[in-house]
């Protein structure tokens, strides 16, 4: 025997048999694989539309994809390493005994060449022993041994050992040039550091404030991202250091 469903139309049951009750089955089946898949489409706190994306790294992902938005250094290209997240959390999968092969990871899509990116900083158990940087990136392309563009870099401390640098990526691993490097204020958890790049004037910040420029016109196009540094520590130390957000954007705004 046919099994009957109730179709609610208003005030109204009419119960369904036969075909009409297959068909309405088939329909409620689609609906809720439709909504289902429309829950998993998008990272549950990120947005991504053209010239914009917001994340606050809500997955548990090595590497980072967040529904295939992002390029990986490893996976990609091949001889860096990974970005990895946890809930709240994204951060370096560096064995801290290779040099330069930083835990990269770019944005998918077009994106203008004058861009904007800002990350909010985790960091704990500082140790000036290790070099613990946190990094975002601009204009900044990854192909298969090779990755392109500009880099701000951060290092997690603020004992007299920190420092700001921009540097410029050329391609092969350990190929790069520093444009310029500051003691900055140092790094706290908590704090925002923030790049832009506005024509060929590439610019970094602390806490809304310019730490200094460089003028470089080599990158007009890529991509933004983030990206880790670890030297002379350990697997253990990737933890210690990381980005509990990060907004990227086409033009010099993050909203």
């Amino acid at each position: 025997m046919e099994n009957p469903i109730l179709d609610f139309k208003g005030s109204k049951q009419t119960l369904l048999t036969g075909p009409s009750a297959a068909t309405l089955v088939i329909v409620l089946l689609l609906m809720n694989l439709l909504t289902a898949c429309g829950q998993s489409g998008s990272a549950p706190s990120g947005s991504s539309t053209p010239g914009n994306y917001t994340t606050s790294f809500p997955l548990t992902e090595n590497p980072i994809s967040e529904q295939g938005e992002w390029i990986n250094g490893g996976t990609v290209g091949l001889d860096w390493t990974n970005v990895q997240t946890t809930p709240g959390l994204a951060f370096g999968t560096e064995s801290g005994s290779v040099n330069y092969d930083d835990a990269t990871a770019v944005l998918t899509g077009a994106w203008a060449s004058d861009q904007t990116a800002q990350a909010t900083v985790y960091t704990v158990n500082q140790n000036s022993n290790i070099f613990e940087e946190v990094e975002l990136r601009l204009r900044t392309t990854i192909t298969a041994g090779s990755i392109a563009g500009y880099e701000f870099n951060f290092r997690c401390t603020a004992d007299a050992s920190q420092y700001v640098q921009i540097v410029r990526w050329d391609g092969p691993l350990g190929s790069f040039t520093l444009l310029d490097s500051t003691a900055g204020p140092g790094l706290h958890n908590g704090d925002v550091v923030k790049a832009t790049a506005v024509g060929s004037t590439l610019t970094t910040y602390i806490n809304g404030t310019a730490i200094f420029s460089v003028t470089d016109s080599t990158y007009t196009g890529g991509s933004p991202g983030i990206g880790f540094y670890n030297q002379n520590g350990t697997v253990s130390n990737d933890g210690d250091y990381g980005f509990t957000n990060f907004t990227a954007s086409d033009g010099t705004t993050t909203n």
